[in-house]
């Protein structure tokens, strides 16, 4: 099973070698920027923009479609929705009790756009950092909290193994699955019913094995005497650079540039 939630991608490209925390600020300021944007042309923006950093760290587009799969029944389910529950004023379609809007087809495009958008871009920051690198940039953008005892480090720490754990579970999934099907075992039942009671006995070994291996890591990090982040240094300081400013730059005007087109189209 292929999977690329998680995974990251080796290269050296400007993103693979810029900052975490910038990498962090980017993607949270270009969700936003997502999320309020409301035209199409805001839109066409935030895709020139992501479509740039992909192009930029060098990742295949089979992987990027491969990370939209996953989403595809949600995806319908939300243009469905949105097309048959939006009211609006120019009628398209209107059969039995069913009243389908032009503004409804257009808000329901404009919110797969959104889904799709959201899902590349924080995509590329999974892509182009190490969870080694991940755990230090949450580390580091929380450290000012520690002031009233957060526990930052536990909890970049927790983000790190669970991103790590993503690949190694799909792929016990998979080994699960085909150790069912050998026993007869039919996914592909198209009674509903009959399919989901097919998946039980997947989630029994499932949970087993991931039970095993955080009582594994558990049982190493103690063996190694792990007590936390309190004293520990930092094989790989994390410093900003002229490739961080350059980025924070093209956020910004990515911001600006999505705030004026709300305000003037």
């Amino acid at each position: 099973m292929k999977i690329t939630i998680g995974q990251y991608v080796p290269g050296n490209s400007i993103l693979h070698r810029a900052d975490p925390r910038t990498k962090f600020v980017l993607t949270f300021a270009y969700m936003i920027a997502v999320m309020i944007a409301d035209n199409f042309a805001a839109y066409a923006v935030a895709t020139v923009f992501v479509g740039a950093a992909y192009l930029c760290a060098k990742i295949n587009i089979a992987k990027i479609l491969r990370s939209l799969k996953p989403l595809i029944i949600m995806m319908l389910i939300t243009v469905t929705l949105n097309i048959l529950f939006y009211k609006g004023e120019t009628v398209l379609v209107d059969f039995w009790k069913i009243t389908i809007y032009k503004e409804g087809i257009l808000f329901a495009v404009r919110m797969l756009l959104r889904i799709v958008l959201l899902v590349l871009g924080s995509s590329v920051l999974m892509y182009t950092t190490t969870s080694v690198m991940l755990t230090d940039g949450i580390e580091s953008l929380l450290a000012p909290l520690k002031k009233i005892h957060f526990p930052a480090h536990e909890i970049a720490m927790m983000m790190s193994i669970a991103l790590r754990f993503i690949p190694t579970f799909v792929d016990e999934t998979d080994r699960i699955m085909k150790a069912q099907m050998a026993r007869g075992t039919d996914f592909d039942d198209k009674n509903f019913i009959k399919k989901i009671k097919s998946y039980i006995p997947i989630l029994i070994p499932l949970f087993i094995s991931a039970w095993r291996k955080a009582e594994d890591l558990a049982t190493a990090m103690n063996a190694r005497c792990y007590r936390g982040g309190e004293g520990r240094t930092k094989f790989k300081v994390l410093k900003f650079s002229m490739i961080d400013l350059l980025l924070l730059l093209f956020t910004i005007i990515l911001f600006a540039a999505i705030v004026l087109l709300n305000n003037f189209v």
